[in-house]
C-alpha cells in the first residue's frame, strides 16, 4: 500500500495552512478528503520547488477539503517524492492529476 509520509490531514483553509506550514521551503502535498472512518483519501499530489505554503493555498476553494504536507531538502527531492506519490497512488487513473509531474528542470 502506498504511503505519503506527510503531516496531516488538516482542513484546507488559508488560516490552517499558515498554522501548519510555517517555513518557506520546497515540499510536497496531497489534497483530498476524509471518509466516514476518518481515513484520508488522496485525490491529488503536488509539489512546490520554493514555497509549499503558497502552493497549497493555490488550491483553497477547490473541491478538496483536507491536505497533508512535508518539507523537502531541495526542489529535486520534492520532484522525486512527487513522482513516487503519483505512481504510488494510481497515476491519472485514480488521481485528479492529469499528467506525470513535470521534470524538465530536474532531469538536466
Amino acid at each position: 500500500m502506498a504511503k505519503l509520509d506527510m503531516n496531516g490531514p488538516y482542513k484546507l483553509t488559508n488560516d490552517e495552512v499558515d498554522r501548519q506550514v510555517t517555513k518557506k521551503s520546497a515540499g510536497n502535498y496531497a489534497l483530498g478528503r476524509s471518509n466516514d472512518e476518518g481515513t484520508f483519501i488522496v485525490n491529488y499530489v503536488g509539489r512546490a520547488d520554493n514555497d509549499v505554503n503558497a502552493r497549497i493555498k493555490d488550491h483553497v476553494g477547490e473541491k478538496y477539503t483536507k491536505f497533508k504536507f512535508s518539507y523537502a531538502d531541495s526542489a529535486k527531492a520534492a520532484f522525486q517524492k512527487e513522482c513516487h506519490n503519483y505512481h504510488g497512488f494510481g497515476e491519472s487513473k485514480r488521481l485528479d492529476n492529469k499528467v506525470h509531474p513535470d521534470s524538465k528542470k530536474h532531469c538536466q
